[in-house]
């Protein structure tokens, strides 16, 4: 039996358990054939496995309500990394120290839809009012394309049009190596436990499936779990893999 596992960009480090568990061949020790396809955006992605035309989607958590609203129809089976994976970079101008979210305050930050709910969360709950005191939109020129969102807001940064970004670990590296960029939070790593939570990469499947086919959803858990404990042994596997 051949499967179709999709993810939404192949940039994120998060998503790359998916990738790995089919190249390290662990969906083939489980007996399944799979292949890994680039399906962007993330809300097509996730609509063709509410239609059947996928079997397995590794995407961010939250943007699975995109297709199953409130859950129906859709479940997670299994983290493919742990925390919330987005980092706020200002620019190197506003001299913002490290875990300093007050210093967004009068910026413009560049935000996707989806992940810009989160760093509203975060603003809040540190006394920051997200609609007040800073003002936060999509990222110039962002909509439509089809470059790594990050890359995008990395881009935006460095040419002025924006003060800040919530983004993706390409975007923030990109931004923070070419030195026009400040990393002030590592959400997943910096993040209270509450931010931390927001969302995740997972492993999605239809509730279709899971009824029809248990015993598969519960294999790809397997395969998943084995190629983490794999690159857990050797990361240089990454590199192959890759």
């Amino acid at each position: 039996m051949s499967l179709r596992v999709a993810i939404p960009d192949l940039v994120s480090p998060s998503y790359f358990p998916a990738i790995a568990a089919v190249e390290l061949g662990c969906f083939r020790q489980e007996g399944f054939d799979a292949t890994v396809e680039l399906l962007f955006p993330v809300t097509k992605t996730y609509e063709e496995l509410r239609e059947g035309r996928l079997d397995f989607v590794g995407g961010a958590s939250h943007a699975a309500l995109y297709a199953f609203k409130d859950w129906q129809g859709g479940r997670l089976l299994c983290a493919l990394a742990q925390h919330m994976y987005w980092f706020l970079v200002l620019k190197k101008s506003t001299n913002a120290r490290a875990g300093d979210l007050s210093a967004v305050k009068g910026l413009r930050i560049g935000a996707a839809p989806g992940p810009v709910d989160g760093l509203k969360r975060m603003l809040a709950a540190a006394g920051i009012d997200p609609e007040r005191d800073v003002r936060i939109g999509p990222v110039p020129g962002a909509i439509g394309q089809s470059a790594s969102f990050g890359l995008l807001a990395a881009k935006a940064l460095e040419e002025g049009k924006l003060d800040g970004f919530w983004a993706n670990g390409m975007g923030a590296e990109v931004a923070v190596r070419s030195g026009v960029g400040t990393l002030v939070l590592d959400a997943r790593r910096e993040g209270s436990p509450d931010v931390k939570g927001y969302t995740f990469p997972a492993l999605v499947a239809s509730q279709k499936l899971i009824d029809a086919k248990p015993e598969l959803a519960r294999a790809a858990i397997r395969a998943v779990k084995a190629a983490q404990q794999i690159l857990k042994r050797d990361p240089a596997r990454a590199t192959e893999i890759g």
